[in-house]
């Protein structure tokens, strides 16, 4: 939708407006309502988006390799790792 002023304004610039919608969605989560929260994730969503699509990173593709067989530490789609251990 935007690509053309995303390119234009680069990675950089990009990743500080996602940081500022990053904060917004915390601010929201502690003090939202639900329908405030609805827009914040949006917000990020988007502008995570924005910053793949800058980079030329594919979300899908990143997201099946990294989840695709389930959690990437023990491989179930349920995750049983460790309550300490990573995810």
């Amino acid at each position: 939708m935007y690509f053309a002023k995303d390119q234009a304004r680069g990675v950089d610039g990009t990743f500080m407006w996602f940081m500022e919608e990053v904060g917004e969605l915390a601010s929201c989560l502690r003090h939202g309502t639900h329908e405030e929260r609805l827009g914040e994730f949006a917000d990020v969503l988007a502008w995570l988006t924005t910053m793949a699509n800058v980079v030329g990173v594919d979300l899908t593709e990143a997201v099946r390799l990294k989840y695709g067989e389930g959690c990437p530490g023990c491989r179930q789609f349920v995750c049983v790792c460790g309550g300490g251990d990573k995810p």
